[in-house]
């Protein structure tokens, strides 16, 4: 499976038969040009830095058959644009209760409709959430948010004791803040048999299961 991180919560999850795009949102950075095939766009939920609207329609151009996943919100919004999804789990994609986590008093309203997915049984991806209570071998986990710590994102990962971490949502932390953090973080993920991927925006990495 090889995986590029395209900024913040996005991942580009490659492969020999299928490929797929998470969340794609408006703190991405996707080439769509660069793009060779789709086959999957999967939303966790409504928030612009998970589901950019002018972004996914410039990706259904380009590929027509993408199948979107979302949640049911998300689906009304593409529906008005003419935008096929669905709000099922389609084959390799299972979903388990992942609730966004609250965000008052930043953000008002009610919380959004989130889907945690399960990709093809071998990678996890929960949205913004630090609630949840299962996972695959691969852990893309937020490590840092307005909802949430650093330090809620390790307590999670160190209890379900995924095989492989990747750091998403962190957006936010300027580089020398982020190589320091994910320096720590991987060794404390190595002091309990975890391996912490160093993930680098746009540079692929390979995983083996």
């Amino acid at each position: 499976m090889k995986i590029t991180k395209l900024v913040h919560s996005c991942l580009l999850v490659e492969t020999t038969d299928r490929i797929a795009l998470f969340d794609p949102g408006s703190m991405s950075t996707v080439d769509v040009d660069s793009l060779n095939a789709l086959n999957d766009i999967i939303i966790t939920h409504k928030h612009g830095d998970h589901f950019d609207l002018e972004l996914v329609k410039c990706l259904v151009t380009r590929f027509p058959d993408v199948h979107i996943t979302a949640p049911d919100e998300v689906v009304v919004r593409l529906n008005a644009e003419s935008v096929p999804a669905t709000s099922a789990a389609g084959d390799g994609i299972a979903f388990f209760d992942s609730p966004h986590a609250a965000v008052r008093p930043i953000m008002e309203g009610e919380l959004p409709q989130e889907i945690g997915i399960h990709y093809l049984g071998q990678l996890t991806h929960p949205g913004d959430s630090h609630s949840f209570h299962e996972t695959k071998a691969i852990l893309a986990l937020p490590v840092q948010a307005p909802w949430g710590s650093t330090v809620d994102a390790l307590r999670v990962a160190l209890e379900l004791k995924p095989r492989y971490v990747i750091p998403i949502h962190d957006w936010h932390w300027r580089d020398e803040a982020r190589e320091s953090l994910y320096n720590r973080m991987g060794q404390v993920f190595a002091e309990r048999g975890i391996t912490f991927i160093h993930a680098v925006n746009g540079e692929p990495f390979t995983i083996d299961l």
